[in-house]
């Protein structure tokens, strides 16, 4: 055991000073300043997760709360409590509150399983052990280095923390050490950007040197930490050792975010951010609460209905005459006909949601989808446009090498055998370790040369970010110690052994593995990597080059670029090279072939990436690194001061080479596109790649469907955009149109709704060179004009987008699971959005409306019966029947028949997919508007009438009489228009029939209380009943015939 001097602890603060600070100050977030070892006096938030949305306290005032700000769940609540009231009762409480109740008890199980859940996923991360260093012991002399075992939400900023393989990051960190013999660490980063490839972690130079974790209680350490930010991608900080007189930057590449997974070896780091103040917190915005077009429908039809009620009343008032207490009778008949809006139209809405959602799930044919979201699965019946990502979406993301230009020669697979053999013919004439530089001219100029090719090779060897990964022996790792002044063996290549079987290569992007084994397939393979060196086997002389790495400057999304200086070690030769986007590198180099030669290769649907390079002599370098290193200590303005240092090593460079990279396309993609097309879904591309690249990709997908393709030019003013929109106006419906973010945000910020309205009557769109923001931007304009939008991606870019639409799905792909957790649906592949929408969303939509149709019909056809009875009746405001009766009306005597309409099908899933067409009715929701609303209307006014007249028509000398023959005739009525709705029946439909037709059979012979059975045996009765039941259901029974003769006639090929 070690010790070390003891650094001064902070007093502690009260409790009370504690509570005021966490409950009545609201903390700014700044910058703060930790020393290594000690912890900070100021209080910063707890690392505590709690994504509950109640507690014990909260849940029942917040649930109810939420409920009753629904219209409906209101209504229903005043009409409940107005029992309480013996002036204006009508019957027994039940009546009105055995309903409410059952639907505010759905609703709060459902919400406390929710809850629960959460409850114990927050449990579950906050009570996971980590190793940390103890600093806050009692004072003494000296203190001893004592590690131990915390919870994660006991962690504090200033805390050191040993972090080991597979473990969660808990906050947000520096990393200051690791046993990794390369000095580096690998982290998982998908549940923080989405991003399946492991990213490298660097420590700092200052720690990482120490022999072991207890030593870093000797040294005094200063960093300065930037305030909290959201930018997952940045990061501001410096290191400064006091006591030696050493300062570091701090960047991105030496932090580990919460929410990250150590991928190997073990880490260990000093918190600097916890709790809320972490990035994963301050990303994790609330996404917007969705509400299916359905639901906004049948809240302006309950309006609709209870404005009805309303007037309804009110004539009975007038009819009636205003004599004494005429608004105790006003409301008493609010109460009566209050069935008119029926409570269990959301329960059975909802139900019928989650049906609908298991359906989904449980279809083999889309095996692997999972419905996150099953408030709004009938959106999926209703899509009007389609906004996909391009890689991983309508590609696979799997990168291939295909072209490799030199500006005198095109190297692909036919001739790729060529390019080994210049290599072998470089190589093996030993030319590679001659002073002679890379960069020297003099090739000639009608062909390749063995070195143009070489340097060419040798810069795509070297520049990138990936590190080959090989297996390891579990018995001689488990033998390996641990970090207490020995290191393991690595997993990476650094600690490599020669006998040991390469695995993989890991790296931030899948381009770069590309590269990579495309050079090894060329004979010049990465052999090992570490933090400052990188080795390369060179097959053709089975010789080991041998390079130290003196700067790497990743890969950016504002330069689009990522470069590398190397040293080789046999010669010291000083060589910078660098790679990215032809935007970015074309105006540092010498105009020629390549702008050209770019278009070409992203006509051909290639990924285009510009190689370059240059020489630097040894004062050249030291003169950089200085500036660099003083722009990067900054704190201010730290990246205008870097970019004026990189500028200067931009100066000279060579360009060496153009690479082509082909993103394959994603499996049935093509055929499922088109059936889109055909159902009347505009399908919009939105990617991040060049202009000519996605022109390329969407011509070989038909994407667009029109005449011709459209580039729109670039634009820059006021001016340009009004011209471009005039073209527009100009063209032709059927045009195509491709354009750049940057022209379409321009076009956007001054002509918003013009260009929106522009786009639409574009049959296609492809937008380039877009953004994540503008790719939300676009769905939620698309929503603003009341389209229903569908957004679908596989990235951590597209979350943004798909949380805007009103249907976010999400792919499972090579990018991670962030676009597929944020969707409202989850899918493996973009060739199941056909069944997913064409199939399930087709049904779901029709089924929900027809439900909802039904269920309004049920409660307005039992109110036209009871304004029959006022009316008859000297405007008598008293319930026709008992509450006992009406309550098993909704429920035991017709909810299951009228449930049962959830498992109707009107054409074939086959059928559904043959002929695409049928989608494009559901787009207009014509199937719960409010033509369609006002026809239900009239059929529950008519067979209510009938219903009513005809009981008192048939009465003989008995009241009670009235009330069984009219409510036999209404079950008898429900369940025979459940049958003639049905166009598939399915055997749960007509076991729901006999079990409905048996109960209420039943309740006839027990409850004598309601019935006379004596009259019920008698054949009266019946004669009755059947009389009214057929006069109320035979005529729609024949328009029904009709209806369905015409639709066979004009779908006369397409029903099967």
């Amino acid at each position: 055991m070690e010790s070390t001097p003891l650094l001064a602890r902070p007093k502690k603060k009260s409790i009370w000073s504690r509570l005021a600070f966490s409950r009545f100050r609201k903390r700014e977030l700044s910058s703060r300043v930790i020393y290594v070892g000690q912890l900070p006096e100021e209080e910063y938030p707890p690392n505590y997760v709690c994504n509950q949305k109640y507690n014990i306290i909260t849940f029942l005032p917040l649930v109810l709360f939420e409920q009753f700000s629904f219209f409906l769940n209101l209504y229903f609540l005043v009409m409940a409590l107005s029992q309480f009231i013996p002036s204006i009762r009508i019957g027994y409480l039940y009546t009105y509150w055995g309903p409410l109740c059952f639907v505010l008890a759905v609703t709060l199980f459902r919400e406390a399983v929710d809850d629960f859940r959460r409850y114990r996923r927050d449990r579950e991360v906050n009570r996971q052990r980590y190793e940390r260093i103890a600093l806050d012991l009692p004072a003494n002399d000296y203190r001893p280095f004592i590690t131990e075992r915390v919870s994660a939400s006991a962690l504090r900023v200033g805390d050191i923390v040993m972090l080991h393989k597979g473990q969660r990051v808990p906050a947000d960190m520096i990393l200051l050490r690791t046993n990794e013999t390369m000095g580096t660490v690998f982290i998982r980063t998908d549940q923080l950007d989405g991003e399946i490839d492991w990213k490298l972690r660097i420590p700092l130079p200052s720690t990482q040197k120490l022999p072991t974790d207890a030593h870093l209680l000797d040294i005094h350490a200063q960093l300065f930490i930037e305030k909290p930010e959201k930018d997952i991608h940045s990061f501001i900080g410096t290191c400064t050792r006091l006591d030696d007189e050493e300062s570091d930057s701090l960047d991105i590449e030496n932090t580990l975010w919460s929410g990250c997974v150590v991928a190997s070896g073990q880490a260990t780091g000093l918190v600097i951010y916890t709790g809320s103040e972490t990035r994963s917190v301050m990303n994790n915005a609330v996404p917007r609460s969705k509400v299916g077009r359905l639901d906004l429908q049948i809240n302006d039809l309950t309006k609709v209905l209870f404005v009805a009620t309303l007037f309804i009343s009110f004539l009975m008032i007038v009819l009636k005459g205003f004599d004494g207490p005429w608004y105790g009778f006003l409301f008493r008949f609010v109460l009566l006909f209050s069935y008119i809006i029926p409570i269990s139209l959301r329960v059975n809405l909802d139900m019928g949601k989650a049906f609908y959602s298991w359906t989904i799930q449980r279809d083999k044919a889309i095996e692997g989808t999972v419905m996150r979201s099953t408030t709004i699965p009938e959106e999926l019946g209703r899509i009007q446009y389609l906004l996909a990502d391009k890689t991983g979406t309508l590609t696979k993301n799997e990168m291939v090498f295909q072209k490799l230009h030199l500006g005198n020669a095109l190297f692909d697979n036919r001739n790729f055998h060529e390019v080994e053999a210049y290599l072998t013919q470089y190589i093996t004439k030993g030319t590679h370790s001659t002073p002679i530089s890379p960069m020297d001219e003099g090739d000639g100029a009608r062909g390749p040369s063995p070195r143009s090719v070489w340097r060419a090779v040798l810069a795509l060897a070297l520049c990138h970010n990936v590190t080959p990964v090989y297996e390891v022996d579990d018995q001689r790792a488990d033998e390996a110690q641990s970090d207490m002044g020995s290191s393991v063996m690595s997993e990476s290549c650094g600690g490599a052994v020669p006998q040991q079987q390469l695995c993989d290569y890991q790296a931030a992007s899948p381009d770069e593995v590309a590269l990579v084994k495309w050079t090894d397939m060329m004979g010049v393979s990465l052999y090992r990597r570490d933090l400052h060196n990188i080795s390369l086997k060179l097959r053709a002389a089975n010789e080991i080059m041998q390079f130290n790495i003196l700067q790497i400057f990743p890969f950016t999304s504002e330069t689009k670029m990522m470069g590398i200086i190397v040293q080789e070690e046999s010669s010291g030769e000083i060589t910078y090279y660098v790679k990215g986007a032809d935007v970015s590198l074309a105006p540092l180099l010498a105009p020629g072939w390549l702008r050209p030669q770019c278009a070409l290769l992203a006509a051909d649907g290639l990924r285009t990436l510009v190689v370059a390079g240059r020489t630097l002599t040894r004062n050249q370098y030291l003169e950089f690194e200085s500036e660099y290193k003083e722009a990067r200590l900054s704190v201010t303005n730290r990246n205008e001061r870097t970019a004026a240092a990189m500028s200067k090593l931009h100066c000279g460079l060579t360009l060496l080479a153009l690479t082509g990279v082909e993103d394959r396309l994603a499996d049935d993609v093509p055929r499922t596109l088109a059936m889109l097309r055909t159902a009347g879904i505009k399908i919009w591309m939105l990617t991040g790649d060049k202009l000519e690249t996605a022109l390329c990709i969407a011509r070989s997908l038909h994407l667009g469907g029109g005449a011709r393709w459209l580039v729109a030019p670039d634009c820059g003013s006021r001016r340009d955009a009004y011209a471009l929109l005039h073209s527009l106006e100009q063209a032709d419906d059927r045009t195509d149109l491709v354009i750049e973010g940057e022209t379409l945000e321009v076009c956007l910020r001054l002509f918003p709704e013009q260009m929106v309205e522009v786009l639409r009557r574009c049959s296609g769109v492809v937008v380039a060179r877009c953004s994540p923001t503008q790719k939300a931007r676009v769905a939620r304009l698309l929503r603003a004009k009341r389209l229903v939008v569908a957004a679908v991606g596989d990235g951590g870019n597209d979350v943004a987008m798909i949380q805007e639409a009103d249907i976010g799905v999400g792919i499972e792909g090579a990018e991670g699971r962030a676009a597929s957790l944020a969707g409202d649906v989850s899918v493996r592949a973009f060739a199941q959005l056909a069944r997913l929408l064409l199939v399930h969303g087709r049904r779901a939509a029709t089924r929900s409306a027809a439900l909802c149709l039904f269920i309004v019909h049920r409660g307005l056809i039992v109110s036209t019966m009871q304004a029959v009875f006022s009316v008859v009746f000297y405007f008598s405001s008293v319930s026709l029947y008992p509450g006992f009766l009406m309550v098993g009306y909704g429920t035991v005597f017709t909810m299951l028949p009228v449930f049962s309409l959830v498992l109707d099908k009107d054409i074939s899933s086959a059928t559904a997919l043959r002929y695409p067409q049928l989608y494009k009715q559901l787009t207009k929701g014509r199937q719960l508007s409010y033509k369609t609303f006002c026809i239900w209307i009239g059929i529950s006014i008519y067979q209510g009438g009938v219903i009513m007249y005809g009981a008192l028509v048939l009465f003989e000398d008995q009241l009670i009489h009235i009330v069984e023959i009219s409510y036999t005739a209404l079950i008898l009525t429900e369940l025979i228009m459940v049958a003639l709705t049905v166009v598939t029946w399915h055997r749960l439909m007509v076991l729901a029939e006999l079990v409905s037709l048996l109960m209420y059979t039943a309740t006839l012979l027990i409850f004598t209380t309601y019935f006379d059975a004596d009259f019920i045996r008698h054949w009266d009765f019946w004669w009755k009943v059947i009389t009214i039941t057929v006069v109320s259901c035979l005529p729609l029974y024949i328009v029904k015939y009709m209806h369905r003769k015409w639709s066979n006639r004009q779908y006369k090929n397409i029903r099967t």
